[in-house]
C-alpha cells in the first residue's frame, strides 16, 4: 500500500491496487507495469504471470484492457429515490420551506430515512426553485459612508452600589478607512441612541456624507422614514441618512464584520469596574487594538486611512447638536423628580413653580422657568430605585421646618398644682 505523504490520504491507484490484490485482479499500477514490460521490453506473458503470480488470463485480460481498472462500486437506491417528486411539488409550492417541515410531510408516506439524506439533496436541488441572492463587492469613496449598528455584551455592566445593568454600544464605522468608534447606553431610547452617534461622530473627527442605521426602533418611524428626532439630529450636522431594507444586515456588511471583531476582541476576558471604566476600556481599545491594527481586506492600517478620510470630510460644528432630554413640571411639595427609576432632590423653596428639567449622559438638572435659578444639579445615576439628594437642599428643608415652628402660636403651660386645686 501507497500513500501521499503531503496529504494523508490514499491515492486513487493504492485504492484501486488494495481492492484488486483483494479480489486476485490487476490494479492500477501494476496495469502500468505489465504494459509497460510486455509492450515496451518484450516481456512473454508466461514470465510476466510467474513474476507477479497472477493467471495468465488475468494478465492477457488487462493487456488488452484500453483504459486502467478502476474502482466501481455498485449503486444502491436512495430511501429518498420514491419520494423525490414529492419533494420538487413541495419546492413548487414554497421554496423556503424548511427541510424538517418537508420530512415531517414525507413521514406519513412512508419516509423512514433520516435527516442528513434529505437536508444533502435539498442542499443541491433548492437553488432550482428560488435564485440565492449574490452580493458585489463595493468600493467606498472616502468620507462617503459611516455604517451603525447596535451591539449588546453578553454580560451586564456594573454601575455601581452593587447593582448590574444590561447595556448596549453604537458601533460606527467608516467605509473607506474601516476606522470604527463605539460609545455605551444603557437604553434604545432615541435620546440615548443619538448620544451614541455623536459621540462615535467626534471620535472619528469629522462628519461623512451618509449616515447608514438599519431600522431601528427609535430612529425609524415606518416606511424608511425617520424620527423626529433623528432627523433634526441629522440636519444639525448637514448629513444624509439612509435605512436599510427590513432583514438586510448584509448592506451594512463593513459594521457587522466589525461588531464581529468587538465580540471576539474586546469582551472577553475583561472585568468593568463601572460604566465610565467599561467605555475607557472601549476607547483604548479601538485607538490600540481595532484601528491600528493591519485590515485583511484593505492591506493597510485603518488609522493610515482615515487621516486620508479626514481630509476631505466635512469638519464638525463648533457646537454639537443637543441630543439631552427635556420636559417641565412643577415642583411638588415633596420636591423630587423622577427619573430612570430614581429620584432626584429639587430646591425646596421652588415648590409650586415651574421648572425644566434636563438630563444629559452624565447629569441631571433643573432650572426655573420664571427666574432662571439653579433648581438641581446632580451626577446621573444609572443604578436603579436610588434617592439622591443634594446637601444643601436638605439643609433648606430643614430650615423651613425649623421656621414653621417659630411661627406656630405660644402654649401656656400651667403647673399641675393648679388642677390639683381646682379638683379638690
Amino acid at each position: 500500500m501507497r500513500a501521499e505523504a503531503s496529504e494523508g490520504v490514499l491515492s486513487l491507484g493504492s485504492v484501486v491496487g488494495i481492492e484488486a490484490r483483494r479480489k486476485g485482479l490487476v490494479g492500477v499500477e501494476q496495469w502500468a507495469e505489465l504494459r509497460r514490460e510486455h509492450f515496451v521490453r518484450g516481456v512473454s506473458i508466461k514470465e510476466l504471470a510467474r513474476r507477479t503470480g497472477l493467471s495468465r488470463n488475468t494478465i492477457r485480460a488487462a493487456l488488452r484492457a484500453t483504459d486502467p481498472p478502476r474502482y466501481r462500486r455498485e449503486s444502491v437506491a436512495s430511501k429518498l429515490d420514491p419520494f423525490k417528486a414529492e419533494i420538487h411539488r413541495l419546492l413548487g409550492e414554497d421554496a423556503s420551506m424548511s427541510g424538517q417541515r418537508i420530512r415531517e410531510l414525507i413521514a406519513p408516506l412512508g419516509f423512514d430515512g433520516g435527516k442528513t439524506i434529505v437536508d444533502d439533496y435539498l442542499r443541491d436541488i433548492r437553488p432550482l426553485f428560488a435564485m440565492p441572492r449574490s452580493y458585489q463587492r463595493t468600493v467606498y469613496r472616502p468620507g462617503e459612508i459611516c455604517q451603525f449598528d447596535l451591539w449588546q455584551p453578553r454580560a451586564e455592566v456594573a454601575v455601581g452600589h452593587g447593582q448590574t445593568r444590561r447595556a448596549w454600544v453604537v458601533v460606527a464605522c467608516l467605509g473607506y478607512s474601516r476606522a470604527g468608534a463605539g460609545a455605551l447606553v444603557f437604553s434604545t431610547q432615541t435620546a440615548d441612541l443619538l448620544f451614541g452617534i455623536r459621540r462615535c461622530l467626534w471620535s472619528l473627527g469629522a462628519l461623512p456624507e451618509t449616515l447608514v442605521w438599519d431600522r431601528q426602533s427609535g430612529l425609524h418611524a415606518s416606511g424608511g422614514r425617520p424620527t423626529l428626532e433623528f432627523a433634526a439630529f441629522c440636519g444639525a450636522l448637514r448629513v444624509v441618512l439612509d435605512f436599510c431594507e427590513p432583514r438586510d444586515p448584509q448592506a451594512k456588511g463593513v459594521v457587522e464584520r466589525l461588531q464581529d471583531f468587538l465580540e471576539k476582541s474586546f469582551e472577553p476576558g475583561r472585568r468593568f469596574a463601572n460604566e465610565l471604566d467599561f467605555q475607557l476600556q472601549l476607547d483604548a481599545w479601538f485607538d490600540t487594538r481595532a484601528n491600528p491594527r493591519v485590515h485583511k481586506t484593505l492591506r493597510c492600517r485603518p488609522i493610515d486611512r482615515l487621516v486620508e478620510e479626514r481630509s476631505v470630510m466635512a469638519p464638525l460644528p463648533a457646537t454639537p447638536p443637543d441630543v439631552d432630554r427635556r420636559w417641565v413640571l412643577r415642583v411638588p411639595p415633596d420636591p423630587y423628580l423622577r427619573f430612570d427609576t430614581c429620584d432626584y432632590s429639587l430646591d425646596p423653596r421652588l415648590v409650586g413653580r415651574r421648572v425644566e428639567a434636563r438630563v444629559t449622559d452624565r447629569e441631571v438638572l433643573a432650572i426655573a422657568l420664571d427666574t432662571g435659578e439653579l433648581a438641581c444639579r446632580h451626577a446621573r445615576s444609572f443604578a436603579r430605585h436610588r434617592t439622591i439628594t443634594a446637601l444643601e437642599h436638605a439643609r433648606a428643608v430643614r430650615a423651613q421646618r425649623d421656621e414653621r415652628r417659630g411661627l406656630e402660636p405660644a402654649v401656656e403651660v400651667r403647673p399641675l398644682d393648679r388642677y390639683d386645686a381646682l379638683i379638690a
